[in-house]
């Protein structure tokens, strides 16, 4: 077992360095700078058309676009806006946290063009379902089938890590910690809710993510608030402290890249999956009669991701202290321990509980990415095997032991993002001549609205 470890650590640490980190955050600078930073212009509309009432109900499409954007956060906001942050910020210092918010601020780029392309190179199934993603992007927009095969080959067996394995195995920690239940049972209880749901096909995991997240998302975001208003002396230390170590020798500078720059990237896209290629898998189900559409709402999981959620955890961590001599064996349990000491009596409950929540969610998230890259190797023979197949992980996620599934998961996610990565980069031509077209839409529709005034 132990060779085995070395042997995934190695690999990760390969997968993961500094070229990796580069090319990530590179295609999001390239994507913004091409998009003329549309990302900061088109935010506030993305978020409006997100969670207003009237939802696009005419357009192809499988789910709504409030859906759509709940599916792709519930596979982002999970145990990395908790654990991964923690992680982040024991083995790359508060500095991380910076990094992170970079991440997030090009990532909202990526994350837009990912989406675009989803919708644009959709396809409806033979059961009438939509379809869409990387490997439909990689085939139909640059007709290289073999990387979308391999693509969808990482898809599939990643969705086993960062969307299950990890997550029920920060549930289970989290649980044996705080109310001191065996990890089996834990185990056993989230492969029978995961089974629930995940066999009933994307639109039951539309409507039970669109039910969960708000209320978990809402549920920790005002818990983390009232922190931040209840000590706001704390926080600008709290600022000042991760800005300042960002740019620090650990951090990288004067050096190759170091571990603050490496973590916080590295936690900062395993939070929020921009590049990955995960989220435009749910995009490309959305009903919508435009490409960007579909993309500004996308875009905005990014946002609430890692700029609000990773940082409520991340200030909450650096103004408690405890992250200071901590190692990566109590990051499950750092994050409930840095609230409890905010909230006496039940911070620590409250973390457990959102974890429990988050996780699970992005089970579901991930459980629908799985099979939709399966489903594109092997056609709708395999779907019921799959989903069975996952619905056993969570139970074995519970029970494997935390390191070997971190790297493992990272692992898959550096090998499914290369491909991805790729296809942004050689059809950005296509995402920009969308987003023009786009935008002389909008135009219309803002002077149609203003003249309606």
């Amino acid at each position: 077992m132990d060779v085995f470890a070395n042997l995934i650590s190695t690999i990760n640490s390969f997968v993961w360095g500094p070229w990796m980190l580069v090319f990530l955050v590179g295609t999001g600078v390239f994507l913004t700078l091409r998009l003329g930073f549309w990302q900061f212009q088109s935010l506030g509309y993305g978020l409006k058309l997100a969670f207003t009432k009237s939802q696009d109900k005419e357009s192809e499409g499988d789910i709504s676009h409030f859906q759509a954007l709940m599916t792709a956060l519930a596979a982002t906001i999970g145990t990395g806006n908790i654990v991964g942050v923690a992680t982040a910020v024991i083995l790359g210092g508060p500095g991380a946290v910076f990094w992170m918010w970079i991440t997030a601020i090009f990532g909202m780029a990526t994350k837009y063009g990912e989406a675009v392309l989803a919708v644009k190179y959709r396809i409806i199934d033979e059961n009438g379902n939509m379809a869409g993603g990387p490997m439909y992007y990689i085939e139909k927009g640059l007709g290289w089938k073999w990387l979308a095969w391999i693509f969808a080959l990482f898809g599939a067996v990643a969705a086993f890590g960062i969307g299950n394995l990890v997550q029920t195995n920060a549930v289970a920690g989290a649980v044996q910690s705080s109310f001191g239940v065996s990890p089996y049972i834990t185990g056993i209880i989230l492969a029978a809710l995961t089974a629930i749901v995940v066999l009933g096909g994307v639109k039951s995991i539309g409507k039970a993510t669109g039910f969960v997240v708000p209320f978990m998302a809402v549920f920790y975001i005002l818990a983390g608030l009232y922190i931040l208003i209840a000590n706001i002396t704390l926080v600008p230390h709290a600022f000042g402290v991760i800005i300042s170590q960002a740019f620090t020798a650990q951090a990288g500078f004067g050096a190759l890249i170091g571990t603050t720059i490496r973590f916080g990237v590295a936690r900062g896209v395993f939070s929020n999956e921009a590049g990955l290629g995960s989220a435009p898998i749910a995009a490309a189900a959305a009903k919508t009669d435009h490409p960007c559409r579909q993309g500004v709402v996308s875009m905005t999981g990014t946002f609430l991701d890692t700029i609000i959620v990773c940082s409520i955890t991340g200030l909450a961590l650096v103004m408690s202290g405890l992250y200071v001599g901590a190692d990566t064996s109590v990051a499950a349990s750092l994050t409930g321990n840095a609230f409890q000491v905010f909230l006496p009596g039940f911070g620590s409950t409250l973390v457990t509980v959102a974890l429990i929540f988050f996780a699970y969610s992005t089970v579901l998230g991930w459980s629908y990415y799985g099979e939709k890259c399966f489903y594109y190797l092997v056609g709708y023979k395999g779907l019921i095997p799959y989903r069975v197949i996952f619905c056993i992980c969570a139970f074995l996620g519970a029970i494997t032991k935390i390191s070997i599934v971190w790297d493992i998961a990272d692992t898959f996610n550096g090998a499914m993002a290369i491909p991805n990565l790729i296809a942004l980069l050689a059809l950005s031509s296509v995402i920009v001549a969308e987003t023009q077209d786009f935008k002389k839409i909008r135009d219309t529709e803002k002077k149609k609205e203003q003249s309606a005034a």
